[in-house]
């Protein structure tokens, strides 16, 4: 498996299978039916491609404490590697990435949610 371009540091990011286990419009399409599913996005669309959410840490800092257990997850697993990553950097104890994503999830026939956008 190749790099994606993480530098390493002394924080190490824990992936753990969907076994044991997104932007709105993901989120909207389908997520991962649990007791408590947070949505903060990592990464907008924009028409320039994705940026990064300069508020994300202060997002999840404003809805989780640094020693809750995250699991975070995104459509593939990659985006969710990246944010796992910030949040061990910003001091968050207990966090993990959802190797394999929400598409993972899926394929493996776990629940999932779908949420009815109305017009």
């Amino acid at each position: 498996m190749g790099s994606i371009g993480i530098q390493s540091s002394e924080t190490e990011v824990v992936t753990i299978d969907v076994l044991v286990t997104k932007t709105v419009e993901e989120f909207e399409k389908g997520h991962v039916d649990a007791e408590k599913v947070i949505n903060i996005a990592y990464m907008f669309n924009t028409p320039e491609g994705r940026v990064k959410n300069p508020e994300f840490l202060k997002e999840v800092s404003s809805l989780c404490k640094k020693e809750d257990h995250l699991i975070v997850g995104c459509q593939s697993g990659v985006r969710s590697v990246y944010a796992t990553t910030d949040l061990l950097a910003e001091g968050f104890k207990d966090v993990s990435n959802m190797g394999g994503g929400y598409l993972d999830w899926v394929k493996k026939e776990f629940p999932v949610k779908i949420v009815h956008a109305t017009k």
